[in-house]
């Protein structure tokens, strides 16, 4: 098998997993509560917020543990254009390219609670004009959100640039950092950015686990009501041992960034340079900015292929890929980011996402292409 999907979902770092058991075969404990027992479970999340928020520099009380990226992206939209509409801002922005997470949200706020919202173009590599956006912006603008790096192209925004922006008219701004943790340095403390969204199951945490990233001051109303955790901004029962896999995930990955970041380039550029040799470079499209992306994410068009087919046939062959975003990988819809960088039907057709994490290797990529190479011929002769 070669699982060339990391980009929805990753393995469990071993030492995660240790982690995860050693709190679940423990003895329990409510960090709400004040017997010792409690006390250790406080004592394992407060551990694990230090340690999240020491490696994204940021304040620990800036940092408010959920149950993924979609819940994070709900809660930091949601949270402040409802927050922002107490000033008399209404307005959203967000781009054409966003996550479902994002941009469903965005337009169930326009559609009940009466926002309006404005969604920018992204160009045919996939990235937002600064200048649109600025044209966009006014004094009822209340909160954009434009994501780091792209779940299905891995293109990077310049999130600086476009958060200086959004600060000066005055708004706030989140950035769906979900691809991008791990994979890009991320100093919260620099950045021009109100709030961030976080996942475990993206960097070989557990899946049910994330973070949302809430600069102090910014203006934001709860969402899930109860006790008083998470300082009365999300309450309910905290999930110690998934937070606490989602910590050491966090210390491994950031502490061996400088490695893994260029051998995920190295992937990356050899899958693609495998697949031009294989099939010819007119045979096949890269999608995707060709510099600003992410490392792990190759999203190429085997052009004349059907993309239902040639996933079929990876599967049957062993080879775990999607054809976008893995809340819609399943039902296999075309891509709506490809769609919306303005590409041509044919490349939206035959595209196939490949991402790549733990455990893949050089040699495994060098035997994989090999098969992609003898699928993509064999359904090109029989098309």
């Amino acid at each position: 098998m070669y699982y060339f999907d990391h980009a929805a979902t990753t393995p469990l770092h071993p030492e995660v997993i240790h982690k995860m058991l050693e709190i679940m075969q423990g003895p329990g404990g409510n960090s709400s509560s004040i017997h010792a027992y409690g006390r250790a479970a406080k004592k394992e999340l407060s551990h694990a917020r230090d340690l999240i928020s020491g490696a994204l520099r940021c304040k620990p009380g800036e940092l408010l543990f959920t149950s993924g990226g979609t819940e994070s992206d709900n809660a930091a939209i949601i949270g402040a254009a409802r927050a922002q509409r107490r000033q008399g801002k209404t307005q959203l922005i967000t781009s054409a390219a966003e996550h479902h997470a994002v941009l469903h949200t965005c337009g169930w706020l326009q559609r009940e609670e009466g926002f309006s919202l404005s969604i920018l173009p992204v160009d045919h590599e996939g990235r937002v004009d600064s200048l649109q956006l600025q044209e966009a912006l006014g004094p009822q603008t209340a909160l954009v959100s434009i994501m780091h790096g792209n779940n299905e192209v891995g293109t990077l925004q310049e999130i600086e640039a476009l958060g200086e922006l959004v600060h000066a008219a005055g708004a706030l701004f989140h950035v769906d950092a979900v691809q991008t943790l791990g994979k890009m340095p991320i100093a919260l403390d620099e950045l021009p950015v109100d709030l961030m969204s976080f996942s475990a199951h993206k960097i070989n945490g557990p899946q049910g686990a994330g973070a949302l990233y809430i600069s102090s001051g910014t203006p934001f109303e709860a969402l899930q009501q109860g006790g008083s955790q998470e300082r009365k901004r999300r309450g309910g029962t905290e999930n110690i041992a998934g937070i606490a896999g989602f910590a050491a995930a966090v210390d491994i990955c950031v502490n061996k960034m400088n490695f893994q970041q260029p051998f995920l380039d190295k992937l990356r550029k050899r899958w693609v340079e495998l697949l031009a040799q294989g099939l010819g470079e007119d045979a096949i499209a890269v999608n995707g900015h060709p510099v600003r992306h992410l490392p792990h994410i190759a999203n190429i068009s085997f052009l004349g292929i059907d993309t239902e087919s040639m996933l079929m046939n990876l599967d049957m062959a062993g080879i775990a890929a999607a054809s976008g975003s893995a809340c819609t990988s399943g039902s296999l819809e075309k891509s709506h980011v490809l769609g919306a960088m303005g590409l041509s039907q044919e490349i939206i057709d035959s595209a196939v996402r490949f991402s790549f994490g733990l455990g893949n290797t050089l040699e495994e990529l060098e035997e994989a292409a090999g098969i992609v190479v003898r699928i993509a011929r064999r359904l090109r002769e029989s098309a």
